[in-house]
């Protein structure tokens, strides 16, 4: 069992940092097995860390991109070749199964595959200036120093979408991951520090959610943080967010969802409910990007419940090591949060199979493995939600989905925006003037048509709108605008002050003017 150590002994000599307690990570499938205990910091060991990266960063800005490209190369090739031992782990500490915790490790390699040939395209422009003898440039230049926050139900990938473009930008970063997923952390901030990086350009800071809100907050106000890059839920995003604010920042939010899916006539319903398998139960239902709602037309309403109710009650569920469609939830406060949502079926909906935790009072056919030891759950499917439910407008992070009906797609799209968030959406048609029009109407920053609410790639934009977010977006080029800053350069030569606008000697235009004819 390691003990993950505090920021305190990361740090440059002369910083200071106390220990503030510990707490232990477990493994949801086995409750028994302490996967690490870890020390964490309090908020001047977070603002330590700031302060040892602003002091770093400018030796690492200097190093050339295409430099800086290979370093992330060098990070892509050693987590590729420890891929099964940190996915092994992922496994054990947040219960993710195997294989999808083999394709969340991959997902670095791909970043960093991505990246590295961004080195060499982090470009600016030659502008055509308005006056003679002289030429505008613009710039791509590092914010500075990156404070990433990240959640751990994705606790490699989702980080890896900050870690990677932001060094490669040249900033430096503190990272402060999920106190629950912090030895999955560790082993990636050990393999990224074994690729080369410069000391103090990537930390990792153990802290809870008070001492890091603190940290940030002195960070923010003694201009140590240039950046804030955060994954979670949107009630701490919007506290974050509005730290930020008071601080002149635009932070990186990537927030909840209640992403919708909508079924109509035309949609092959046999690849349908495979999709609303997977997107309402893979990783337990705990993905930012998990179904939320069903929207189905009347016409396919009960031969697709019908359907999705049968691959429900014969999906393997359990022990993560084997094939099964989920395991545990993430940790002990995940699954008490899961059991309030359970209290708001009401008596209206049509509940499909069982509720509540698995066990020998409570159990599920099939299931691998002992279901005593874990934090296991039946997969739930809510029918008859209704608009105004509160299992339809807010995010239940857990294996649960709601269905409910429409009539037209203008319906179906008004559906799909009412809760107000904007993360991921989906649309089962084979029908394009559906998908068009649906993809025109929906809120959500990202669409899928006949696929999952879930899945994302390394070179597409990542990110949601409104309650999912404040339209920054993650991945592919589009998250340069994050870890970047646009400088625009003048170059006069020609030997006397020119002043733009006000300056006219330059160009006689012909004032009069004739009409044609």
């Amino acid at each position: 069992m390691p003990i993950m150590r505090t920021v305190a002994s990361q740090l440059a000599a002369g910083a200071t940092a106390a220990v503030a307690g510990t707490v232990t990570s477990v493994n949801p499938a086995d409750l028994a097995d302490t996967v690490a205990e870890v020390q964490l910091t309090d908020a001047a060991g977070f603002v330590a860390a700031t302060r040892a990266a602003r002091a770093a960063q400018p030796g690492w800005a200097a190093v050339p991109a295409p430099v800086r490209g290979q370093v992330i190369a060098s990070i892509g090739r050693i987590v590729e070749a420890n891929k099964a031992a940190l996915a092994a782990l992922v496994t054990r500490e947040v219960g993710k199964p195997f294989a999808e915790a083999l394709g969340e490790v991959q997902e670095i390699v791909d970043t960093c595959d991505f990246f590295l040939g961004e080195g060499r395209r982090l470009y600016g422009e030659t502008v055509p200036s308005e006056m003679p003898d002289k030429q505008l440039f613009t710039f791509r230049v590092p914010v500075g120093v990156a404070a990433v926050i990240t959640a751990g139900n994705f606790p490699v990938a989702v980080p890896s979408w900050y870690l990677v473009p932001a060094l490669l930008c040249g900033n430096a970063v503190v990272w402060k991951p999920a106190e629950y997923a912090a030895a999955s952390a560790q082993a990636m901030y050990d393999l990224f520090a074994a690729a080369g990086l410069p000391d103090g350009v990537l930390q990792i800071v153990h802290a809870d959610g008070p001492a890091t809100f603190g940290g940030l907050e002195q960070a923010l106000g003694q201009r140590l943080v240039d950046k804030v890059g955060f994954t979670g839920s949107s009630a701490v995003g919007e506290r974050i967010g509005e730290l930020c604010g008071r601080h002149l920042q635009s932070p990186c939010l990537e927030l909840g969802g209640k992403n919708p899916m909508v079924i109509t006539p035309a949609a092959d319903l046999a690849l349908a409910v495979e999709g609303a398998l997977f997107s309402g139960f893979g990783t337990a239902g705990q993905r930012c990007t998990s179904l939320g709602t069903v929207i189905v037309h009347d016409d396919v309403h009960d031969a697709f419940v019908d359907a999705l109710t049968g691959a429900v009650a014969a999906a393997r569920i359990g022990d993560p090591r084997e094939d099964v469609l989920y395991g545990p939830l993430l940790a002990p406060r995940f699954a008490e949060r899961y059991e309030q949502y359970l209290t708001w079926v009401g008596d209206h909906h049509a509940v499909r199979g069982a509720t509540g935790r698995i066990g020998a009072d409570n159990p599920r056919d099939g299931f691998v493995g002992d279901p005593g030891k874990g934090l296991f759950y039946h997969p739930v499917v809510v029918d008859n939600v209704r608009p105004d439910d509160r299992l339809f407008l807010e995010e239940t992070f857990g294996p649960i989905i709601g269905v409910t009906r429409y009539g037209d797609l203008a319906e179906a799209i008004e559906l799909a925006n009412l809760p107000g968030y904007g993360l991921s959406s989906s649309i089962y048609t084979t029908d394009p003037t559906e998908a068009f029009r649906f993809r025109a109407g929906v809120g959500a920053g990202m669409v899928s048509v006949n696929n999952s609410t879930s899945g994302a790639e390394a070179h597409l934009p990542f990110g949601g709108n409104g309650r999912s977010g404040n339209g920054s977006r993650q991945s592919g080029r589009w998250v340069l605008d994050q870890f970047t800053r646009w400088q625009a350069m003048n170059w006069d030569y020609s030997g006397r002050l020119q002043k733009a606008q006000m300056d006219t000697a330059a160009i006689e235009p012909d004032m009069s003017f004739r009409l044609p004819g």
